[in-house]
């Protein structure tokens, strides 16, 4: 009887085990690639946003150290010539000290010599007037010297804080590739697509003119991979591929998606031509128009620049470069 009790509270506990073993082990299952693939799409879309900021920083601080060195090459001649004031003034002063300063406006209003006291009152005008247009000169010079410098070290400060803000966010961006690489060896077995050739897409349209230029870069750039903030030739972003296609036409542009929206002209889909900037909504996504409803863009961290079909997400306009 005992030997019975011994296996019935053996199997109980055996059982027991298994109901509290068993939501821990289907809390453990592996996602499945389907699952994995939507979490890649959703963390993609979350690190393009991050790295198109990361590129609209980079294109702050590359205007803003113009913005310095104008400063600069501005301050030297302004500092010359405040120095210059300085010394006019400094003269005038001396001159007044040594000759007694009144002195020379009573030679010139007593009476006796060749000049009549009219002329004499305009002569002495004359000499008041350039006096205060010397210190008056000396006063804006040096106002315009404090104020250029007072510019220059907002702009140098701005870009300081802007550099601290760069270093964060090229930290954060390596962070997030880090997982998304795992989840898409998890996925896919490799972290990221196989490289493929540019004759993948096919033959460029024929497009005369700038158009076509950045439309065959952008076919040449087609198999090689998605490489945050670079603009070629090696890898690509998506505001740097369009960036690098139409630099090749010997057109500018900067290298974030919403200021590339800012600078291009607005058009409709009706009238929207190979060469032409698509738009995804958010302004975190640009690719550009080759025709046919294709675009070729590059895609994600992962994957490889692509012609795909122009409807790969909720578009937000279309832009034609000027």
């Amino acid at each position: 009887m005992s030997s019975l009790r011994i296996l019935l509270r053996s199997l109980a506990v055996a059982g027991l085990s298994a109901v509290l073993l068993a939501p821990a082990s289907v809390a453990r299952a592996e996602p499945t690639p389907a699952e994995l693939t939507k979490q890649i799409e959703k963390s993609s879309t979350e690190l393009e946003r991050i790295v198109e900021s990361y590129n609209k920083l980079n294109e702050q601080i590359k205007a803003n150290k113009a913005t310095a060195a104008s400063l600069q090459a501005r301050i030297g001649p302004l500092q010359a010539q405040a120095e210059r004031s300085r010394a006019d003034v400094g003269l005038l002063a001396a001159t007044a000290y040594k000759t007694g300063g009144m002195r020379t406006a009573q030679a010139l209003l007593e009476p006796g010599g060749s000049t009549s006291l009219p002329e004499r009152l305009g002569a002495l005008d004359q000499l008041s007037r350039q006096r205060q247009q010397t210190i008056d000169g000396f006063t804006t010079d040096q106002r315009k010297l404090i104020d250029q410098k007072s510019q220059l070290d907002t702009t140098l400060a701005r870009q300081a804080a802007q550099a601290k803000q760069l270093t964060a966010g090229k930290k954060k961006i390596e962070a997030d590739l880090a997982r998304l690489y795992q989840l898409r060896r998890q996925a896919y077995g490799r972290a990221t697509e196989a490289p493929s050739s540019a004759g993948s897409a096919g033959s460029p349209p024929a497009i005369s003119g700038s158009a076509g230029t950045a439309v065959r870069y952008a076919y040449g750039a087609v198999g090689k991979p998605y490489v945050y903030g670079a603009d070629g030739p090696g890898g690509y972003d998506c505001s740097g591929l369009t960036l690098a296609a139409w630099r090749a036409a010997g057109k500018s542009l900067p290298h974030n998606a919403a200021m590339q929206w800012d600078a291009t002209v607005r058009i409709s889909r009706s009238s929207l031509r190979p060469g032409d900037l698509v738009f995804y909504s958010g302004l975190g996504h640009v690719a550009i128009y080759v025709g046919s409803g294709q675009i070729i863009d590059a895609p994600s961290a992962g994957r490889n620049v692509s012609k795909r079909g122009m409807g790969i997400m909720p578009i937000a306009g279309y832009g034609r470069v000027r």
